[in-house]
């Protein structure tokens, strides 16, 4: 297990001290995360890698370093580097500089705290480290995600006729759904459909006509709608769990058409097996209804935690307005650099004891409670929805 000591992210913060020891020292389980950078990458590749939304270069008048994630950046992990917190960009830049790969992931990735990481490969990526890597660095065994729509891609890819994929897809999730270290299946129909699409399931014919149209193209780029309701389908038949990326992220999506309300035709027909509605912001509130709606919806708020900063404290406590604590989870959905694993962490055990302290302070909530609701989506509703 990481033996690095967590941040102590309640100094001169009112937070009860039994609640705060637990949040300080609890292992937790991080259900969906990617690996970070194996290469050495420059400023703009850096700054870059810290806004999700756009690729372009940074221009001369800013730094990402100017941001709430920039600022909590300087305010968290200066001090893993050696530097005064609220250490200036430049000068935080030259120290990174100093450090390797993989000594800054053994800078950042253990005082994470992170028990287990529960891995999206579907990302293709020769800067990002295998689940297998992220363990060695980390010393946390990772369980991976199966992306969907990459899976259709590599069969066509491959060379799977037309009318030969729809079984070939299934045989392929079975053997999944048979591998241990595969827990559950991602769609990102956020990015290529939007969620106001036919869910309903297809047939094998409508499946193959539209193979044979996408593998005469020149990208084999999963943007049928009918290939991804037939893939959300077939993974829920073989009750392997979905995640579904809901709300913010790269300006190629729609942000408008990924509201999760739009997922009703799906989720009151489809096998209920576990859906879990990752980030959800500006649609948390939303994703909070579902989960309290539906017995097989959860969700969680990782993506918004670092990009919001100092403001993650509102939106966890907004998170908790209205689903039950068993239907939620914890996520970074860290991304390259280590830093990001590690303000998470932070970040959330942070919103968590400033919101939960209030509801103790307050006398709406009893400090065992609260030790609870930190464990249930810190670690024990992951380890059921996964079948950790």
């Amino acid at each position: 297990m990481p033996a690095g000591d967590v941040i102590d992210v309640f100094d001169r913060v009112q937070v009860p001290e039994k609640l705060a020891d637990h949040l300080r020292t609890v292992e937790l389980v991080d259900h969906h995360v990617h690996g970070v950078f194996n290469e050495p990458v420059d400023r703009a590749g850096f700054e870059e890698s810290i806004n999700e939304g756009s690729t372009d270069p940074i221009p001369g008048f800013m730094t990402q370093f100017d941001s709430p994630l920039g600022l909590s950046l300087r305010r968290w992990c200066a001090p893993l580097l050696g530097l005064d917190a609220f250490a200036d960009a430049d000068t935080y830049w030259k120290r990174r500089t100093e450090l390797t790969p993989g000594e800054l992931a053994d800078v950042f990735l253990p005082p994470a705290r992170v028990a287990r990481w529960v891995v999206d490969t579907g990302f293709k990526g020769d800067l990002i480290s295998t689940p297998q890597r992220l363990t060695e660095l980390s010393g946390a065994p990772c369980s991976e995600i199966l992306r969907l729509e990459r899976l259709a891609e590599d069969l066509l890819e491959a060379g799977t006729a037309a009318e030969a994929f729809p079984e070939a897809f299934r045989a392929a999730l079975t053997a999944a759904a048979a591998n241990p270290e595969i827990v559950g299946t991602k769609t990102i129909a956020a990015y290529r459909t939007g969620f106001d699409i036919d869910w309903s399931r297809p047939s094998d014919t409508q499946v193959v006509e539209h193979a044979r149209a996408l593998a005469a193209r020149p990208s084999t780029r999963v943007d049928s709608p009918v290939l991804i309701a037939f893939g959300v389908h077939e993974a829920a038949e073989r009750q392997l769990p979905i995640q579904v990326h809901v709300g913010f992220g790269d300006r190629d999506l729609d942000l408008q058409r990924t509201d999760p309300l739009l997922l009703l035709p799906l989720l009151r027909t489809m096998v209920p097996v576990p859906v879990l509605l990752l980030h959800c912001y500006p649609f948390h509130r939303q994703a909070g209804y579902l989960a309290q709606a539906f017995d097989h919806v959860n969700f969680d708020v990782g993506l918004g935690i670092n990009y919001l900063g100092v403001r993650s404290t509102a939106l966890v406590a907004e998170a908790m307005e209205t689903a039950p604590f068993a239907k939620q989870l914890y996520s970074s959905d860290a991304f390259g650099p280590p830093e990001l694993h590690l303000l998470g962490s932070v970040l959330w055990r942070r919103a968590m004891g400033l919101e939960l302290g209030g509801w103790i302070h307050r006398g709406d909530c009893s400090v065992e409670d609260a030790i609870r609701i930190v464990d249930m989506i810190g670690v024990h509703n992951a380890r059921r929805v996964y079948g950790l």
